[in-house]
């Protein structure tokens, strides 16, 4: 198998995990879900590590609201956990799931 070939079933497999792309050929789509499914949890979790006081003042409502963001905007590749979790913030700030951070927040999480 080439490079390229390698590189575009590479990003298939990609898409599917965490972006609901088709499965790639070859794959199981059954086991495919259950992984992506294990995929997001898992940066649910990481998000929740690095931003402990959102999880906080979500309480139980932090899983159902991540899984939300998350569905309409899985995290890239290659993207850092802690872009994605600015983002996240914001997501929830703007949906009105938070209060408006103090000033040094905003202006940290604009910079980014």
């Amino acid at each position: 198998m080439s490079r390229e070939e390698l590189a575009r079933r590479q990003a298939e497999l990609l898409r599917a995990l965490l972006a609901d792309g088709p499965p790639p050929e070859g794959f199981d789509p059954a086991r495919l879900r259950v992984e992506a499914q294990v995929l997001r949890r898992k940066h649910g979790r990481v998000l929740a590590f690095q931003r402990p006081e959102v999880a906080e003042a979500l309480g139980e409502r932090y899983g159902p609201l991540f899984a939300s963001f998350n569905a309409g905007r899985p995290k890239r590749a290659a993207e850092r956990s802690g872009a994605y979790a600015d983002e996240f913030v914001r997501w929830l700030i703007e949906g009105g799931h938070l209060p408006k951070p103090k000033r040094r927040l905003v202006e940290r999480l604009r910079r980014r």
